[in-house]
């Protein structure tokens, strides 16, 4: 569906993530590369503008890290970013430029646009969110099914079989997502989107939408 094509959902000028990006269809297919391009990547970032501080972990000078946070690699953090007290990030994670990783915030296997925010107790695993796209306090990426079957990303028009039984979500460009929602495993969410605090969020969810429930997703005028 072209909806949910990587073109239609980010600007891949907001991310040091592009090369890896322009070459899928969807962006749920790089989700298995993240770890080994942030290694490539990595190992050519300049010295001048980026420390490395531990195996696999780069780090821009820029950046604001606070001494509580705990990072493990592949990580790349890019310039301007600032990961707060407690966050976890377990790896095979890019936060980037501007964006802010919160308190108690949990990363893994993720791509973060520039000026993304993840900042109060959210946990964000197996899912690339586009250029400021913004998780309320205690939103989170649901990523492994119940019944720990294959995700299929499903919307009025047709169902995507994945592959994977690790799927978050994919939240476009300027998506805003409410406080305590959840996005269940194969969530899709096109650019400039609102989803209402206290959601359950499941397949796809149109550009330019407001998110009342599963039932009531309507138009923004």
């Amino acid at each position: 569906m072209e909806a949910m094509e990587i073109k239609n959902l980010y600007n891949l000028e907001e991310t040091i993530a592009a090369p890896l990006l322009a070459d899928a269809k969807y962006p749920w297919e790089v989700l298995g590369k993240i770890k080994d391009f942030i290694i490539e990547l990595g190992n050519t970032l300049p010295e001048e503008r980026f420390e490395k501080r531990g195996e696999n972990i780069w780090v821009a000078k820029s950046a604001k890290v606070a001494p509580t946070a705990c990072l493990n690699g592949p990580l790349i953090i890019d310039e301007e970013a600032e990961v707060r007290h407690c966050a976890f990030v377990r790896g095979s994670a890019i936060v980037g430029k501007g964006a802010v990783v919160g308190n108690s915030t949990e990363l893994k296997n993720v791509i973060l646009f520039n000026k993304v925010q993840v900042p109060h107790y959210n946990y964000v695993g197996d899912s690339v969110l586009g250029y400021k796209a913004h998780m309320g306090a205690g939103s989170i990426t649901s990523n492994v099914k119940s019944d720990k079957t294959l995700v299929v990303v499903k919307s009025k028009e047709e169902n995507i079989e994945t592959g994977l039984k690790k799927f978050g979500a994919m939240l476009g460009d300027n998506v805003e997502v409410g406080c305590n929602s959840v996005l269940n495993p194969g969530t899709v969410v096109g650019r400039c989107s609102n989803i209402y605090p206290l959601s359950r969020v499941r397949g796809f969810i149109p550009a330019n939408s407001i998110f009342k429930s599963q039932e009531d997703i309507v138009e923004k005028h």
